[in-house]
Order: structure tokens, then sequence, then C-alpha cells
């Protein structure tokens, strides 16, 4: 599987930002999907995740704030970013799980870096 992502960017605080990854190659099987980032001397962490039915799950810190969806068919998934903190700064990396002979294998994107400006 491989996640390309785009959309990062600098923006000003309480901007918005919206970030997509599109899957490609081996798709099928692929459960969740979402965004971890990765700001300085910090371990990465979850931004959000959706499963393949539509079940979300957002990180503490971006709940109200952040609203990710997806396209099954076209194997994307998308997280919108609104009222962004200077703290949301990071790198942030769509991330893929899918399952191979029944054991879940995490694939990710590049990284796209998204700056917050105060």
């Amino acid at each position: 599987v491989q996640l390309q992502a785009s959309g990062g960017g600098l923006v000003q605080a309480g901007g918005s930002l919206r970030l997509s990854c599109a899957a490609s190659g081996s798709t099928f099987n692929i459960n969740a999907m979402g965004w971890y980032r990765q700001a300085p001397g910090k371990q990465r962490e979850l931004v959000a995740a959706i499963s393949s039915g539509g079940s979300t799950n957002y990180g503490d810190s971006v709940k109200g704030r952040f609203t990710i969806s997806r396209d099954n068919a076209k194997n994307t998934v998308s997280l919108q970013m609104n009222s962004l903190k200077p703290e949301d700064t990071a790198v942030y990396y769509c991330n893929a799980k899918r399952l191979r002979a029944g054991v879940p294998v995490d694939y990710w994107g590049q990284g796209t870096l998204v700056t917050v400006s105060s």
C-alpha cells in the first residue's frame, strides 16, 4: 500500500486547512485509515482515525475542531482542520491499517508539515 498525502502548509491561528491522502497498490483489506502527527521532540500521536464502516476516533486535543472523512470507493481519507492552534504545528502522517493473513499491518505516508502561526 502506498499513501500519498497533500494539503499541509502555513496558516494563522484560528484558520483552517484540509489534508487529503490517497491509497494505492494493494488496497483490499484496508480497515482503518487515519492521521497521526509528530511535533518536534514529541512522540507520534493519534489525531483521528476512521474505520471502513465509518466509525471515528479522535485525539482529545482535536475533538470538536477536526473532522475526518473517508471515501472507500476512492481509497481516500481527508482531515478538515478548523480553529487551528499553534500547538497543532507538526508533521502529519497518513496511516492505513491493512489485514495481512489476519494480522493488522501499518502503512505510512511521507508526512506533510502543518505550521500554525500565532
